[in-house]
């Protein structure tokens, strides 16, 4: 009986993971095509309050996180459950001229049970020249 409880809390980590994977693959897919409205929707409430429209959201990321915005290659590394019952994902980019980057994006569980971006660190990836 102990061992069908682990198994199925294996199953409930996994689905967290891949729902919260879904939507980072989400805002990726809007920024591709540009779709402010749709990436907005991923950022959790805390996010959209800092940025009072998806124009100005978008705008943001255009700027400050352009290998997250436009990239060649865009790969899931770790992820990890936090304490809190937050996310935590790595993720792998390469941007449009070449260059390595690794991404940490968090995530929470909104009240009605979706997960939500709610920040992305990003850096050159050890060894990657500026």
């Amino acid at each position: 009986m102990t061992l069908l409880a682990v198994g199925h809390g294996a199953l409930a980590a996994g689905s967290d993971r891949d729902a919260a994977r879904a939507v980072i693959l989400r805002q990726q897919e809007a920024f591709r095509h540009d779709d402010a409205a749709a990436a907005y929707a991923e950022a959790a409430p805390a996010i959209r309050s800092i940025f009072d429209s998806p124009e100005i959201f978008i705008g943001m990321v255009r700027q400050g996180y352009a290998a997250v915005y436009r990239n060649r290659r865009f790969e899931f590394g770790t992820d990890e459950e936090r304490p809190d019952g937050s996310r935590a994902q790595g993720v792998r980019i390469q941007d449009q001229e070449g260059a390595d980057w690794e991404a940490l994006y968090t995530l929470e569980r909104g009240a009605d049970g979706a997960w939500r971006i709610t920040g992305c660190r990003l850096r050159k990836a050890p060894g990657a020249s500026a």
